[in-house]
């Protein structure tokens, strides 16, 4: 940031302060004028939005904040890039088992995100994945692409199992991935008795790890898979029932946001072993879903930090190629159609959330005197004698003495030996010092960690028109760092220093760590208030966010059981209230349950008429849709 009072602050310098070209992949900039400008095509593309523009045309329209913005175009070209990228590497490598991208609706479960996802992936096959029935039924209801893949993950009853085997009725075409032992024998019961022949896929639980945050995803205490031993009984199981040749897929996910290519990789190899011995084993295999964990650079430092990426997506394709090819090679088996789940890298660039900021508790201690009178209180003029000689040479030793003084006056205060007025004039000659002390420090190459957060603590807190566990969940649950920035005003020096208060009577409803190329930063740098509403954007929310402050895998509530112990110590059920009903958390989600059911009978109706149907088959996929609308949303025996 530019410390010479003399220099035009410009745009350029406000881009190098919030590093927006460095984690903007292209699609966000600064124009002269010091507005944010959105760029939906990427590179080469002529079509440019200025976010602030739009921002205050939809505040004329009666529009309120805080309001979520998409860019399906954005959303569009995170697809084209995946499915070339493969492609190109694919090609320049000679691989020969393609490639196709399935989309996990857990990350993002709008009705009108998924459709977008269906509509720009239609010519690359682009699929969907699902792990709830809700999701499931999202996925049949949107998808009508008979190449595309429906990847059906997570716990399995035999309602979901029934419309997953359905959905292939349709023409859909469906993979039950096998995640846990006991779930094989009720897909052959099931399959046997809808007349269905399963294509399957399993799921292993890999010893590999992917670090960060979601580092338990993979592991042997991993959530979901089967190890080894669990794998071979499924195998032998499938050799009894002779479905052996049902088993296409293996699948394996270790953790989304896997920032370190070497995880990547690592992971990769154990996978393939797994697949080749299935292959050896007589499974005819065919398909490598190689799970989620495509990264994006939040922060744009191109490292192996949690909220960074160290490659790139194309560097991601080639060596993923690279490893499944190699091993293929090696073992002479015929090269897999890689399935990714890259959910993550698809949407989080398309989606930015712009609210206002409503008030400012500024960090400004009062006017206080250069001298006390002598009949002050000691701390008092001790505090002003440390603030007198404060120079940078002394600067630590300053810090320890007025740290001492303040809770001395503080104590003294306490036991009524000091007056609130005498306490007030102490703690603004503190922070006077605090404040010089900073702007020494700040300069200093090595800085006490007990000095490490002084800029924070004087700080301003920016209070701001929304609520960070509806919005900006991971913000909060697991420190996820995101990019927040002014999205105007960005030609003028931001001259205040602040962390962002949302409405919420939270404590925690906070953002206090922000994104930096080398380190996280404690404070953002911000704009004096002037008449003019001003607006912030926290930017790469596309993924997660939405959902998670909806209902993540549209679960939805649960049903609550209230329970009360009754005057002899008994414990006894005073209320039952049922949770959310499939086709009530789809409404959440701007679902139509009438309108998907309307497209689900005429699915069948089409699927009757060309023979794939029988007349029951028919009245018994509709019943089973219609009660999986009705029913819970979790798992039912």
């Amino acid at each position: 940031m530019k410390t010479n009072a003399l220099s035009r602050w410009t745009s350029e310098d406000s881009a190098e302060t919030y590093f927006i070209r460095n984690w903007g992949a292209q699609y966000f900039d600064i124009s002269e004028d010091g507005h944010v400008l959105v760029k939906p095509g990427g590179p080469g593309s002529e079509a440019t939005i200025d976010l602030y523009d739009t921002v205050k045309e939809l505040a004329g329209k009666d529009c309120s904040m805080p309001v979520l913005i998409r860019f399906a175009d954005i959303l569009a070209r995170q697809i084209r890039e995946l499915n070339s990228s493969f492609a190109t590497v694919m090609k320049e490598a000679r691989y020969k088992g393609g490639y196709q991208a399935v989309f996990p609706i857990k990350v993002n479960q709008k009705q009108l995100v998924v459709q977008d996802i269906m509509e720009f992936g239609r010519k690359f096959h682009h699929g969907l994945e699902a792990g709830s029935k809700a999701e499931l039924i999202a996925a049949v209801a949107n998808n009508r692409n008979p190449k595309a893949l429906l990847i059906c993950n997570g716990y399995k009853d035999e309602e979901f199992i029934d419309l997953a085997l359905y959905a292939g009725k349709l023409g859909s075409r469906v993979v039950i991935v096998i995640e846990m032992p006991d779930e094989l024998d009720l897909i052959i019961e099931r399959a046997r008795a809808l007349g269905v022949t399963p294509t399957l896929g399993v799921r292993a639980k890999l010893s590999s790890r992917a670090g960060g945050h979601w580092d338990s995803s993979g592991g042997d205490r991993s959530k979901f898979g089967l190890d080894a031993s669990q794998i071979v009984d499924v195998v032998d199981k499938l050799k009894k029932e002779g479905m052996l040749n049902r088993l296409q897929l293996l699948h394996y996910h270790i953790g989304s946001q896997v920032s370190d290519i070497r995880r990547i990789r690592n992971a990769l190899r154990e996978a393939c072993r797994f697949y080749v011995d299935l292959a050896a084993d007589g499974a005819p295999m065919g398909i490598l879903n190689i799970g989620g964990g495509l990264a994006v650079d939040y922060d744009g430092s191109h490292t192996n930090f949690a909220s960074s990426s160290n490659y790139s997506m194309k560097e991601y394709a080639a060596d993923v190629v690279e490893v499944v090819m190699a091993t293929a090679d090696e073992h002479e088996v015929p090269h897999p159609m890689i399935v990714s789940e890259s959910g993550r890298a698809t949407v989080a660039h398309h989606s930015v959330l712009v609210f206002n900021v409503l008030d400012v508790r500024r960090f400004e201690p009062h006017r206080i005197p250069d001298e006390l009178p002598e009949h002050s209180n000691q701390m008092l003029l001790n505090l002003i004698d440390a603030r007198n000689t404060l120079t940078p040479r002394n600067y630590q030793e300053i810090y320890h003495d007025a740290v001492y003084y303040r809770d001395e006056l503080r104590a003294m205060f306490l036991h009524g030996d000091a007056s609130i007025r005498e306490r007030a004039t102490g703690e603004d000659v503190f922070w006077h010092i605090i404040r010089r002390i900073a702007d020494i420090a700040r300069d200093r190459k090595y800085i006490p960690d007990e000095m490490a957060d002084l800029d924070r603590a004087i700080s301003d807190v920016y209070y701001c028109n929304f609520s960070l566990f509806q919005s900006l969940p991971d913000s909060w649950a697991v420190d996820q760092l995101f990019p927040v920035m002014p999205i105007h005003r960005l030609n003028e020096n931001p001259t205040r220093q602040g962390v962002i208060a949302d409405i919420t009577c939270d404590s925690d409803g906070k953002i206090d760590r922000f994104i930096d190329l080398h380190d996280v930063r404690k404070i953002l740098p911000l704009h004096e208030l002037n008449k003019e509403e001003y607006y912030l954007g926290v930017f790469l929310v596309g993924a997660y966010q939405e959902t998670l402050g909806d209902m993540h895998n549209l679960l939805g509530t649960t049903n609550v059981i209230h329970i009360r112990i009754d005057s002899e110590g008994q414990p006894q059920i005073i209320r039952e209230t049922p949770g959310d009903s499939v086709g009530e958390v789809l409404s959440y989600v701007e679902y139509k349950p009438r309108e998907m059911m309307r497209k689900i009978r005429a699915r069948a109706s089409r699927a009757k008429d060309s023979g794939r149907l029988s007349e029951t088959d028919h009245s018994d996929l509709v019943s089973a849709f219609k009660s999986g609308l009705e029913g819970y949303t979790y798992f039912e025996r």
